[in-house]
């Protein structure tokens, strides 16, 4: 399943680099959930307390959530070569953890992404201790 379609087909990848993508895949459910909280309690203050329904609306269609779908997205595309029939091949597997070291960087004059990761850094130390796993594991 390499994205090089000119590229020799990729060798699978080795039992420790799939260990590694399952690590990270946890590592960035627990930060995306630290965040999620955050900006829970964000929204909370400005419009008042929402359901859990009503938080799944918002983390779908609310612009103040959708820098999230980041971390969604790359958690997706970990579970899809995981579960994929096919072994996962090493450079698949590279590729993602090397997307995980590009998405998780802080920047206060970043893109939105960036700004508001460095942002919720900046807030909320249970987002520095989440941060600090995910990128033990990178």
């Amino acid at each position: 399943m390499s994205n090089n379609r000119n590229a020799s087909p990729d060798i699978p990848a080795p039992e420790f680099t799939l260990h590694r993508l399952r690590e990270l895949r946890r590592g960035l459910l627990h930060l995306h959930q630290v965040l999620l909280d955050a900006e829970r309690a964000a929204y909370e203050q400005v419009y008042g307390r929402v359901s859990s329904g009503e938080l799944l609306q918002l983390v779908i269609n609310h612009e103040q959530f959708a820098w999230l779908h980041s971390i969604s997205e790359l958690i997706v595309h970990i579970d899809e070569l995981l579960d994929a029939d096919e072994p996962a091949g090493t450079g698949d597997a590279e590729s993602l953890l090397t997307q995980a070291r590009m998405l998780l960087k802080p920047l206060e004059t970043g893109d939105d992404f960036e700004r508001k990761y460095y942002a919720a850094l900046q807030r909320q130390p249970s987002v520095v201790l989440a941060h600090r796993e995910v990128t033990r594991i990178l």
